[in-house]
Protein backbone atom coordinates (compact mmCIF):
# COMPACT_ATOMS: atom_id res chain seq x y z
CA UNK A 1 0.00 0.00 0.00
CA UNK A 2 2.98 2.52 1.27
CA UNK A 3 4.50 1.78 -2.72
CA UNK A 4 1.32 2.66 -3.67
CA UNK A 5 0.93 6.08 -2.64
CA UNK A 6 4.74 6.63 -3.46
CA UNK A 7 4.17 5.88 -6.73
CA UNK A 8 1.29 8.05 -6.87
CA UNK A 9 2.85 11.12 -5.31
CA UNK A 10 6.00 10.84 -7.58
CA UNK A 11 3.25 10.47 -10.51
CA UNK A 12 1.87 14.20 -8.25
CA UNK A 13 4.56 15.53 -8.39
CA UNK A 14 5.97 15.02 -12.45
CA UNK A 15 2.49 15.71 -13.58
CA UNK A 16 3.14 19.18 -11.99
CA UNK A 17 6.43 19.64 -13.45
CA UNK A 18 4.49 19.21 -16.78
CA UNK A 19 1.92 21.16 -15.87
CA UNK A 20 4.48 24.37 -15.29
CA UNK A 21 6.82 23.93 -17.84
CA UNK A 22 3.40 24.37 -20.20
CA UNK A 23 2.64 27.46 -18.37
CA UNK A 24 5.77 28.93 -19.10
CA UNK A 25 5.50 28.47 -23.06
CA UNK A 26 5.51 31.95 -24.68
CA UNK A 27 2.93 30.91 -27.16
CA UNK A 28 -0.28 30.20 -25.06
CA UNK A 29 -2.98 29.39 -27.16
CA UNK A 30 -6.51 27.00 -26.38
CA UNK A 31 -4.10 23.54 -26.74
CA UNK A 32 -1.79 24.44 -23.75
CA UNK A 33 -4.68 25.81 -21.86
CA UNK A 34 -6.99 22.25 -22.63
CA UNK A 35 -3.93 20.12 -21.68
CA UNK A 36 -3.18 21.93 -18.57
CA UNK A 37 -6.79 21.93 -17.31
CA UNK A 38 -6.45 17.99 -18.30
CA UNK A 39 -3.67 17.86 -16.11
CA UNK A 40 -4.81 19.07 -13.59
CA UNK A 41 -8.11 17.59 -13.14
CA UNK A 42 -5.67 14.12 -13.65
CA UNK A 43 -3.91 15.21 -10.29
CA UNK A 44 -7.64 16.28 -8.80
CA UNK A 45 -8.36 12.71 -9.11
CA UNK A 46 -5.32 11.13 -8.04
CA UNK A 47 -5.27 13.08 -4.72
CA UNK A 48 -8.91 12.18 -4.50
CA UNK A 49 -9.00 8.63 -4.77
CA UNK A 50 -5.45 7.33 -3.02
CA UNK A 51 -4.91 10.39 -0.56
CA UNK A 52 -8.63 10.99 0.39
CA UNK A 53 -9.12 7.67 0.20
CA UNK A 54 -12.40 8.22 -1.90
CA UNK A 55 -11.25 4.43 -3.59
CA UNK A 56 -12.58 2.99 -0.79
CA UNK A 57 -15.83 5.12 -0.45
CA UNK A 58 -19.56 4.78 -1.30
CA UNK A 59 -19.86 4.56 -5.33
CA UNK A 60 -21.87 7.71 -4.82
CA UNK A 61 -18.79 9.43 -3.99
CA UNK A 62 -17.13 8.17 -6.80
CA UNK A 63 -19.07 9.03 -9.27
CA UNK A 64 -19.31 12.43 -7.85
CA UNK A 65 -16.09 13.10 -7.89
CA UNK A 66 -16.08 11.98 -11.86
CA UNK A 67 -19.03 14.35 -12.90
CA UNK A 68 -17.72 17.33 -11.08
CA UNK A 69 -14.21 16.68 -13.22
CA UNK A 70 -15.67 16.41 -16.45
CA UNK A 71 -18.41 18.94 -15.60
CA UNK A 72 -15.66 21.37 -14.80
CA UNK A 73 -13.80 20.41 -17.88
CA UNK A 74 -16.73 21.52 -20.09
CA UNK A 75 -17.90 24.32 -18.01
CA UNK A 76 -14.70 25.88 -18.71
CA UNK A 77 -14.53 25.78 -22.57
CA UNK A 78 -18.05 26.93 -23.48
Amino acid sequence: MKKQLLYTWIALIILTGIVSILSISSEYNIWIKMLILMVSLIKFIGVSFYFMEVKKAHIFWKFSIILFAALFLIISFL
